[in-house]
């Protein structure tokens, strides 16, 4: 079920590469580069590869794209840098069945297609102890440059567990039996329930919220509560308020 890209992010843009081989502590697996792509800042990533002893692949433009998944932004350059916290869902869960690390928090993303919300989530997520966040393949913002970015570099520690789409993410939780909870306005206040050891919490698209698949798999739906006609909160805010509700109860 674990896919070898489980382990990676892609990274994408000239500028967001030369600050990653900044960071010492950031592993590459390999930088694939255009044979189109030239100019001072692609003599710099050459340069601060070869110094890193990070192999350099010269590519079509074509081959870059298709790693990229986008015609927009890779600039003709991307890289894969090792995230040891990500894996499958699966794999992770199977790592959690009993004992001590039964107790698990996690959040899901479901249709968040806003790269600076996804990376916002993970930042927040993380600061607040959550054991992981799932972010599917499909139907959710690639966890690329902007993410990284709007993520200040945490999304490179985070616990990022993947899946293909929010329907295999919904089955296997619900395999391993944890408590599905959505967020949604019509939902019990959030500061009033008693939250269980060993749930995942469903954070729903910017406009549309929760999906009807992940709607009906839920046990439960929670709300946020919002005064003065605010009828909702951005999916990042929501889910760094729910991130921390989490841990005050833990």
């Amino acid at each position: 079920m674990s896919s070898p890209r489980d382990s990676f992010l892609t990274v994408m843009g000239r500028k967001p590469i030369i600050e990653a081989l900044h960071d010492d502590t950031l592993t590459f697996d390999k930088i694939l580069l255009s044979e189109s792509a030239h100019g001072p800042e692609i003599d710099t990533i050459t340069g601060m590869a070869a110094s890193r002893r990070v192999t350099v692949e010269m590519v079509s433009e074509m081959k870059v794209t298709a790693v990229a998944r986008t015609n927009r932004h890779h600039q003709g350059v991307v890289a894969d840098v090792v995230v040891p916290a990500m894996e499958h869902l699966n794999d992770f869960c199977e790592k959690r069945r009993r004992g001590k690390d039964y107790a698990c928090s996690l959040l899901v993303l479901d249709q968040v297609h806003n790269p600076s919300n996804v990376g916002m989530i993970l930042r927040s997520a993380t600061a607040a102890g959550i054991d992981g966040v799932v972010v599917p393949h499909k139907g959710t913002a690639e966890i690329g440059s902007v993410a990284v970015k709007a993520s200040a570099g945490v999304a490179f520690r985070s616990t990022i567990l993947r899946a293909e789409d929010i329907t295999e993410a919904i089955a296997i939780l619900e395999q391993h039996r944890f408590t599905l909870f959505g967020l949604d306005g019509a939902g019990e206040p959030l500061f009033d329930a008693q939250l269980p050891e060993r749930a995942a919490y469903i954070i729903g698209n910017e406009s549309a919220g929760l999906s009807a698949n992940a709607r009906s798999a839920c046990d439960g739906l929670l709300s946020i509560p919002l005064h003065n006609e605010v009828e909702s909160l951005n999916a990042a805010v929501a889910a760094s308020l729910v991130s921390y509700e989490i841990s005050r109860q833990s």
